[in-house]
């Protein structure tokens, strides 16, 4: 019996943002896979049921792999691709395995050589990018910054020093509570003339996408607490 295959499935960014950022293939693959590995199991039946009404999700398998999940690929994984199974990886949001722990699923994919399939869909990462006006001939995404005050400040002077030194772009993301005094901390530590993007609600309707200089930050009133937020540097 052949293998089954893994597809890596795209999430929307922001609700009801379904047919603007999802391919229609995309609906074909929901329709045909009935298991599922998943970083949260009640937004993704939701999300798989506004993708395909008519799917069911009662006799749909799903394993979550989230923080606290310990998801076995030797038990949970491996024996339905042996079986002959597709299997689908979904993220929170946007593609799988991007600014996700999912890679190991697929990494452990590899090792028994079953075929990976990655899906057309939103990346909050390469969206903020491609708008922010900045070099998308070399760029990096360095995740989350410290929490620590002093170690955070260090990674920002850090990542401006090597934006100027390189001229690549430098993303980076905080955890939405958190991103007001993030930009706080920017408009303290980084050079006036240093350019930051703040990319907030990409493809939602209330999307934010502006870059500026700090100083004009300095002078700018924005409130993006509370709001999923990608910042670059250059």
């Amino acid at each position: 019996m052949n293998k089954g295959k893994l597809y890596l499935i795209p999430t929307v960014l922001s609700d009801d943002s379904q047919e603007a950022v999802l391919p229609s293939i995309i609906t074909n693959h929901i329709k045909e896979i009935n298991i599922f590995i998943v970083e949260n199991i009640r937004t993704a039946r939701r999300h798989i049921k506004k993708i395909y009404r008519e799917k069911d999700i009662d006799n749909t398998t799903f394993y979550a792999y989230g923080k606290h999940d310990s998801l076995s690929l030797e038990e949970d994984f491996l024996p339905h691709i042996l079986n002959g199974e597709n299997v689908g990886l979904l993220s929170e949001a946007g593609l799988p395995c991007i600014a996700d722990p999912g890679s190991k699923i697929v990494a452990y994919a590899h090792d028994f050589q079953i075929e990976v399939v990655p899906l057309v869909g939103p990346s909050s990462i390469l969206l903020a990018l491609m708008s922010s006006g900045m070099s998308g001939q070399n760029f990096a995404f360095t995740g989350y910054l410290p929490i620590d005050k002093i170690e955070r400040n260090r990674a920002i002077r850090n990542l401006e020093s090597l934006a100027k030194k390189t001229g690549q772009t430098q993303i980076f993301m905080e955890t939405p509570y958190r991103n007001n005094q993030l930009l706080d901390t920017l408009k303290s530590q980084c050079n006036n003339k240093t350019r930051l993007c703040i990319a907030a609600n990409i493809t939602s309707k209330t999307e934010f996408i502006q870059t500026k200089t700090i100083e004009e930050w300095k002078q700018t009133k924005v409130d993006i607490h509370k709001q999923p937020s990608i910042f670059l540097l250059s």
